[in-house]
């Protein structure tokens, strides 16, 4: 996509000279206003050729023959990138809606059951959770807020407070799953949905191979940790940017997400 834009970049550029030059060139051999030099370098470079206006010079005819070389190409060169640009374009919105179903089943299928376990274990999740009760008034602005806000908080988690095992059977069941989700080649299109995947599928490795998490060295607790503040920052961040594209584009699906909403204590899945 970028590739296809620098070329559109340059290809627009040597147009736009081509334009002025040829401009300038035929106003000056040919002895034509501005207004009608620039009307023939535009048939001619569109290969038009209305005919009304044509060099009547030797050296008109040699700057005519130089300006199709040249500006023809370019001109094609500019059509044909902005078509391909398009076309890109209407792949990666039609991409796009794919990956977010999949990031839909994500969180309904472990992502909202994770923050909320991650949540019980913050003590200062009300610091954020103004920032989390994403409700249908929300503008960009306030979702833009909001993950500005969630830039500067710390994610810390008590593991005081959060039951291993608990975690453990819930992440290690849902084992295949995760698998399947990280197999999808769709995934590659969003870095930051699969830096999620990875940081949860780690957490739930790390989990497994322990076969007794209810006690454990503190350095170890600390290890874990560090692997669950990480899972738990990317999975917030994730959570609001899916639910932006949600109210933007399925008002029924966000609606749904409101009442699911795992940080708002008044939520209720019965519409009211």
């Amino acid at each position: 996509m970028q590739a296809i834009k620098l070329r559109l970049k340059i290809f627009l550029a040597i147009f736009l000279i081509v334009m002025i030059l040829g401009t300038i060139g035929f106003a000056m051999i040919e002895k034509k206003t501005v207004v009608e030099a620039a009307y023939f370098v535009i048939v001619t470079v569109a290969t038009v050729g209305y005919g009304d206006i044509h060099p009547a010079t030797q050296t008109g005819r040699v700057f005519t023959i130089f300006l199709i070389v040249v500006g023809v190409s370019t001109f094609l060169g500019v059509i044909g990138n902005f078509t391909e640009l398009m076309l890109a374009k209407r792949e990666i919105e039609s991409l796009m809606k794919k990956l977010n179903m999949v990031i839909g089943v994500f969180f309904s299928e472990v992502g909202l059951q994770l923050m909320a376990l991650f949540a019980q274990s913050d003590r200062e999740v009300d610091r954020i959770r103004s920032d989390l009760l994403v409700s249908a008034n929300w503008t960009e602005e306030k979702f833009k807020k909001a993950m500005n806000d969630l830039k500067k908080y710390d994610f810390n988690i008590e593991m005081d407070l959060l039951d291993l095992q608990v975690l453990k059977d819930f992440i290690c069941d849902e084992r295949d799953f995760l698998v399947r989700l990280l197999e999808n080649p769709i995934l590659l299109e969003h870095q930051s949905f699969t830096d999620l995947l990875r940081a949860v599928f780690h957490c739930m490795e790390e989990l497994a191979y322990r076969n007794d998490v209810k006690d454990i060295p503190e350095s170890d607790m600390n290890h874990l940790a560090t692997d669950i503040k990480r899972a738990y920052r990317l999975l917030i961040n994730e959570w609001l940017d899916y639910m932006k594209y949600l109210k933007a584009n399925y008002p029924f699906l966000f609606h749904l997400a409101m009442r699911t909403n795992p940080f708002d204590r008044t939520a209720s899945v019965t519409v009211k």
